[in-house]
C-alpha cells in the first residue's frame, strides 16, 4: 500500500519456466527481537515449507474446509482480521518479507487464530508447484506493488499469464478479489481479469468493497483525503 508500513508484495508473472522478472524486491528491513522470536516459534507450528508437491489442505489445516489463498499479506493485520470473521474458511497466506511473517505469527498466537497457515516463499512457485487445479475457494490480492513507473509496469503481479494460473486453481464459483489504490493499476486489473475466459465479473466494472475486507488505517486516511480505492471481484465460471 502506498507509503504504508506494510511491505509491498509479490511475485513473478512471466514465463513459468524462465521467469527472469519478479514483481517484488526483497527488502527485509529490520526485524524486531519479538518478530524473530515469533518466526522461530510460530513457523514450525503454522508455517508450510515450499516443496514441489501438491499441498493437502485437510492435512495442513487439520480439517476439510474452503481454502482461500492470500498473496502478499504484508504485516498480516488484514489476513488475521478476515480469518477471525470467517472461521469456517481456511486461509493460506504467502509473503516474502520476514517482518510481516513474524508479525502474522504474533497475531495468530495472541488472538488464538486456528485457520491460518503461512508461507515465506515466491508465490508464483507455490501456485505453480503446490496448488492443485480447482482446489481453491478464493484468492485475495490486496494492494500489490503498483510499480508505477511505466518502464516497471511489466513487473506488476496482475497480468494475463499469472491470472490464468490463478483462475485454473479456483473451483467453479470460486472468486478472485483484488484491491488497489492506484487508478491506472485498477484499469489494468479490470482489463486483465475481464480478458480471462475462465472468469466473469461480479459487477459492471469495479465492485463495492466486500464487508469481509477491513479498512486499514492507511486506506481510511487516504479515503478521507479523497484518494480512491478500487475493488474487483471476479468468479470462476461453472
Amino acid at each position: 500500500m502506498s507509503e504504508t508500513s506494510e511491505p509491498r508484495k509479490h511475485l513473478s508473472v512471466d514465463d513459468p519456466k524462465t521467469r527472469p522478472i519478479r514483481s517484488y524486491v526483497v527488502r527485509q528491513g529490520r526485524m524486531s527481537p519479538a518478530q524473530e522470536r515469533f518466526i522461530a516459534e510460530g513457523m514450525p507450528r503454522w508455517g508450510i515449507e515450499y516443496r514441489p508437491a501438491l499441498l493437502d489442505y485437510a492435512a495442513v489445516f487439520g480439517r476439510a474446509a474452503p481454502t482461500i489463498l492470500e498473496i502478499g499479506f504484508g504485516m498480516g493485520d488484514t489476513t488475521a482480521a478476515i480469518a477471525q470473521t470467517r472461521p469456517g474458511d481456511n486461509f493460506l497466506g504467502i509473503e516474502v518479507h520476514g517482518p510481516g511473517v513474524g508479525n502474522l505469527c504474533k497475531l495468530i498466537e495472541e488472538r488464538g487464530i486456528g485457520n491460518i497457515r503461512a508461507m515465506q516463499h515466491d508465490a508464483f512457485e507455490v501456485v505453480r508447484d503446490m496448488l492443485g487445479e480447482a482446489s481453491l475457494a478464493g484468492v485475495h490480492v490486496y494492494f500489490p506493488d503498483p510499480w508505477h513507473k511505466a518502464r516497471h509496469n511489466k513487473r506488476r503481479l496482475i497480468q494475463g499469464p499469472f491470472v490464468h494460473e490463478l483462475a485454473k486453481r479456483l473451483a467453479p464459483g470460486g472468486y478472485i478479489h483484488c484491491a488497489t489504490d492506484w487508478e491506472d493499476y485498477a484499469v489494468q486489473m479490470l482489463e486483465v481479469l475481464s480478458a480471462e475466459p475462465l472468469l466473469e465479473n461480479t459487477a459492471e466494472a469495479y465492485a463495492p468493497k466486500p464487508d469481509y475486507r477491513p479498512l486499514t488505517k492507511f486506506e481510511n486516511r487516504g479515503l478521507k483525503l479523497g484518494h480512491g480505492v478500487w475493488d474487483l471481484v471476479f468468479r470462476r465460471r461453472g
